[in-house]
């Protein structure tokens, strides 16, 4: 009996712990990114608008300056899914070593359409500037893997990492100094403009009132993984992973 009783919990420990274990809260995510059709989809559907509309840009444009787009990296232009998979089976959410390890592996994919868009951009002489939040630590790595598929304009002129700050309007500013901005790519409303999450304004008011600027000025790529969405959901400091997956559960609507 004692036996049995042992193979039976044996057979059922891995499911309570899956169980416990709060960054499975993301495997759906992760998952539909990795294999959905619907995933691919969204991204090529987003540059094809990107393309259409930096063509009706170019036509209108009438700067002296040196044209431009600028996209963020990750789930813009690269595709970082394999290192969210890796940290759920590791049974967390995210871990700076362990991002500093996948960035320095310059193994991460493109995201569908991203290249094809920004090399039909670089036929028309529209330079691309690759703006992200990634760390100076990353700098060499990340250079390396995008210049491994060829993407247009991966060079120290064109690549602005976080320099202490994860706000990347000043960064953007910078560029208008001496380019035209045609186009903005991005997956986090933050990419676009800090009006989105500036002062913990309401992010829906901001899009309702910018939304003639969706799918024009600005082109937004799918990432239901991680992103400055998620930071509102949350009260308090310093919270464990286990606690942030009560707060999610508690904010989910229900009837």
């Amino acid at each position: 009996m004692k036996k049995h009783l042992l193979i039976v919990i044996s057979f059922l420990l891995p499911i309570f712990a899956a169980a416990q274990n709060p960054a499975r809260d993301y495997t759906n995510a992760v998952l539909w990114q990795q294999t959905s059709g619907e995933y691919r989809a969204l991204c090529f559907q987003a540059y094809n608008f990107a393309r259409l509309s930096l063509k009706e840009a170019l036509w209108a444009d009438t700067s002296k300056k040196p044209n431009c787009v600028i996209v963020d990296i990750d789930e813009t232009v690269l595709d970082n899914s394999a290192f969210q998979g890796h940290e759920i089976k590791k049974g967390l959410s995210y871990v700076p070593e362990d991002w500093t390890e996948w960035t320095s592996l310059a193994q991460a994919d493109t995201v569908p359409g991203a290249l094809a868009f920004l090399k039909f951009a670089a036929s028309k002489h529209i330079e691309t500037f690759y703006v992200s939040n990634r760390d100076e630590k990353d700098y060499t790595a990340t250079l390396k893997n995008l210049q491994r598929f060829g993407f247009p304009y991966a060079d120290d002129a064109h690549l602005v990492v976080s320099k202490g700050t994860s706000n990347k309007e000043p960064r953007r500013q910078k560029i208008t100094e001496t380019h035209n901005i045609l186009l903005l790519c991005g997956d986090n409303l933050s990419d676009f403009s800090n009006i989105f999450y500036r002062e913990n304004k309401n992010t829906f008011e901001q899009v309702n009132t910018n939304q003639n600027l969706f799918g024009t000025k600005y082109i937004v790529l799918p990432n239901p993984m991680y992103g400055d969405w998620e930071k509102p959901l949350y009260q308090g400091e310093k919270l464990s992973d286990k606690d942030k997956a009560k707060q999610r559960l508690e904010r989910l609507k229900s009837y």
